[in-house]
């Protein structure tokens, strides 16, 4: 019952229209290309679901995607919007990649520990120059996280495809691939679900305890709610504001450890394709509840790995994934507009209705009294 008080059942009912609509629209952009809508939604869902191996993927997407929401969702409930996880994830993967390769002699535990530490500390000291620029400065975050995003990839591709470039005629692009001792364990066979995803497990349930059990959550989601109310009650704002961005990009640079020690076995200038800004939606949508963000990273994941079979199979462009989740976040975003507009005219005609009656009653009276 306690749960169920705690759930928007208006916020969910919108959401689940925005999810039928977006679904709707797709199925009328593929019959418009002549394509049927129901061979192609089977076909994304046997892409995802229809074999151990695509589960595999379908989960491990749903991993990243649920990460990296978690990670735009611990900045925002501490007040700083995390943009920048784009390039915190390409400098945590890029930092755990070359411990992995220089330190390659160290035995594998602790070749492991050292690339997690170096991927969370380089990813969350990327996301700690915007938050000191907020606080000291009053630099909004937004606008230097974005920039960083630039920096920070254009850096990346420079050293794995300059200095730091692979000398080995087998690898056309990026570093050295890693030690096969090195690499996750698989978790399926073929697939790209490896034991990383136990570790992202770990951080998942870390990360929702910290935000919805503990006092330092509690703190984080006051000082974000009313930066000045938090200031006011003793507690240290600034320090909240900077700790729970430089925790977003630790995440970030923990998920681009992942990718390469999971099944990337390398670092490029291609080990993510915006997998951040998917994960920023994700939480966006879910107004960046831990247990939403989990439950919608697993239907995004399903529908993302699904679309890349589908294009293979059936012949319908993967792009169809990238127009339906376009659908479902406008519609969300015009969510709210939308209630408010439908409860003033519902107000409106209450107010149409009481007066008639009233002047009926009135016009009444009138006749009696005659």
């Amino acid at each position: 019952m306690r749960l169920l008080k705690q759930i928007d059942t208006k916020y969910i009912a919108s959401l689940a229209a925005s999810i039928i609509v977006a679904l709707l629209i797709g199925a009328v952009i593929m019959l418009v290309t002549g394509f049927n809508p129901i061979e192609g939604y089977g076909a994304m869902l046997d892409g995802a679901l229809g074999s151990p191996r695509v589960i595999g993927n379908t989960i491990e997407k749903s991993m990243t995607l649920c990460l990296l929401g978690l990670a735009t969702a611990i900045g925002a409930r501490g007040g700083l919007f995390n943009v920048g996880g784009e390039g915190q994830l390409f400098f945590g993967a890029l930092a755990a990649t070359m411990t992995g390769l220089w330190f390659s002699n160290l035995p594998v535990p602790i070749v492991i520990v050292i690339s997690f530490l170096s991927a969370v500390i380089v990813g969350g000291f990327y996301a700690w120059i915007p938050a000191m620029l907020k606080v000291k400065l009053g630099v909004s975050e937004v606008i230097t996280t974005i920039m960083l995003n630039t920096v920070a990839i254009k850096v990346c591709t420079y050293l794995v495809n300059g200095p730091w470039k692979s000398n080995s005629v087998a690898v056309s692009k990026g570093t050295d691939y890693l030690p096969d001792a090195l690499n996750f364990s698989k978790l399926i066979t073929a697939s790209n679900l490896s034991t990383g995803f136990i570790a992202g497990a770990i951080v998942t349930f870390f990360i929702w305890y910290v935000m919805k059990k503990t006092s330092v959550g509690l703190e984080m989601k006051v000082t974000g709610e009313n930066f000045r109310f938090s200031k006011y009650s003793g507690l240290p704002g600034g320090k909240i504001m900077v700790g729970s961005m430089v925790a977003s990009g630790a995440i970030c640079g923990f998920v681009g450890m992942l990718l390469i020690y999971g099944y990337q076995g390398q670092m490029s200038d291609s080990v993510s394709n915006e997998f951040y800004f998917d994960g920023m939606l994700v939480a966006m949508i879910m107004n960046y509840n831990p247990i939403g963000i989990i439950i919608m990273s697993l239907f995004f994941g399903i529908m993302s790995t699904g679309a890349t079979m589908m294009d293979m199979t059936v012949g319908i462009s993967s792009q169809i994934y990238d127009i339906i989740f376009s659908i479902i976040i406008f519609l969300m975003a015009a969510q709210k507009g939308i209630s408010v507009w439908v409860t003033n005219k519902r107000m409106q005609q209450a107010a149409k209705a009481k007066a008639r009656k009233e002047a009926e009653s009135n016009v009444g009276t009138i006749s009696s009294n005659i």
